[in-house]
C-alpha cells in the first residue's frame, strides 16, 4: 500500500461515517478552512463569525482576502457553524456519524486532546461538489497530481497541506472505536472556550450588529 492509499483509504472511512460523499484530509483544519475559503472565492466578501472562536479561524478569512466580521456570541463554542457568507463551516468541535450538511464545506479538526479523533494533528473537508474536491487534492499537495514529480504535468499553483501517511494511518486504526458491532455511535458535540476575538482590530470590522437575525448554528 503506497502513501496515497493510505491516505485514501482514511478519507473513505470518515466519508462513510460522516456521510459526506468525498473527504480530503489535510495537515491541519486551518488549512482545511483557508483551501475551503479559497475555493468558495470570498475575494472581497464580509464573512461573519461568532465572537469567541480559535484564532486561526479569523486569520483564515484574511488570508483568503475576505473581510472578517463577527457577530456576539458566549465564550464557549459548541459543535459547529458557519462561517456566514460562505458555503464553510467549522465543525473542530463536532465528530459524528452522518453529520455532512449538503452544499457545504465542512472543516474538520483531528487536532487537540478535547477531539473525538485525536491524532496530534490533522484536518479534512468533507464535501458533495466532485469539481471542489478534485480541487482539494491538487491543491494540498502543491498543484501535484498523485504520482511522483519526475511524471508529473504542471499546470496548477498549490500549497503543502498535504497529510503525514503515518498521521493517516493512525486515523485509519481509530476509526473503528465509532462503531459497536458494525453501528456508527453518535458523538457528542466538544465544548471549549475561547477568547473574544472582536476586541483586536488585527483580525477586521469588530461586531456586526444583527438586528431580528439569528445566527444559524448548525
Amino acid at each position: 500500500m503506497s502513501p496515497h492509499d493510505v491516505t485514501k483509504a482514511f478519507e473513505e472511512e470518515i466519508g462513510k461515517y460522516t456521510g459526506a460523499p468525498y473527504v480530503v484530509c489535510v495537515d491541519n483544519a486551518s488549512n482545511a478552512l483557508f483551501l475551503a475559503l479559497t475555493y468558495d472565492n470570498i475575494v472581497g466578501k464580509g464573512i461573519t463569525i461568532p465572537s469567541h472562536t480559535y484564532p486561526s479561524v479569523p486569520c483564515e478569512i484574511i488570508h483568503a482576502h475576505g473581510m472578517v466580521w463577527f457577530y456576539p456570541s458566549p465564550p464557549v463554542l459548541k459543535g459547529a457553524y458557519p462561517l456566514v457568507g460562505s458555503r464553510v463551516v467549522d465543525s473542530a468541535l463536532r465528530f459524528t456519524k452522518d453529520m455532512y450538511e449538503r452544499g457545504t464545506f465542512m472543516c474538520c479538526s483531528f487536532t487537540g486532546p478535547k477531539k473525538h479523533l485525536n491524532l496530534g494533528k490533522g484536518g479534512c473537508i468533507l464535501t458533495d461538489n466532485e469539481r471542489a474536491y478534485r480541487w482539494f487534492k491538487r491543491a494540498r499537495y502543491s498543484g501535484r497530481n498523485e504520482c511522483s514529480y519526475l511524471e508529473d504535468q504542471f499546470d496548477m499553483i498549490g500549497w503543502n497541506f498535504y497529510m503525514n501517511p503515518m498521521v493517516a494511518a493512525l486515523g485509519l486504526l481509530n476509526m473503528g472505536k465509532f462503531y459497536r458491532k458494525g453501528i456508527p455511535l453518535e458523538m457528542p458535540d466538544v465544548e471549549m472556550e475561547y477568547p473574544d476575538l472582536s476586541r483586536w482590530p488585527v483580525f477586521g470590522f469588530g461586531r456586526a450588529e444583527f438586528e431580528d437575525q439569528v445566527i444559524p448554528f448548525l
